[in-house]
């Protein structure tokens, strides 16, 4: 149960993030959700460590959680459009 939670919220944070990027229109709902949970990973190595708080992915769902992981699902698709576009944006 707690995977197909994670899926789901890392869907949504993905699909939020890739709105917040302008990326939407070139994902796909499969991609949106690797990019959240792939999001939420960073978010537990980078970003965690700096301001505290638990990863989605290890089953934890409140509010700071969901922020550091939309965060770094930001991270994640500025980085890739750094090298696919040139820029950030």
């Amino acid at each position: 149960m707690t995977l197909l939670l994670i899926l789901l919220v890392g869907g949504i944070i993905g699909w939020l993030a890739s709105i917040l990027m302008r990326t939407d229109a070139q994902q796909g709902i499969l991609l949106n959700i690797v990019v959240g949970v792939v999001g939420a990973l960073i978010a537990g190595i980078i970003v965690n460590p700096l301001i505290g708080g638990v990863p989605i992915t290890s089953g934890s769902f409140d509010l700071l959680s969901l922020f550091t992981s939309f965060l770094g699902a930001v991270i994640l698709l500025a980085i890739v459009n750094l090298f696919r576009r040139g820029s950030m944006r």
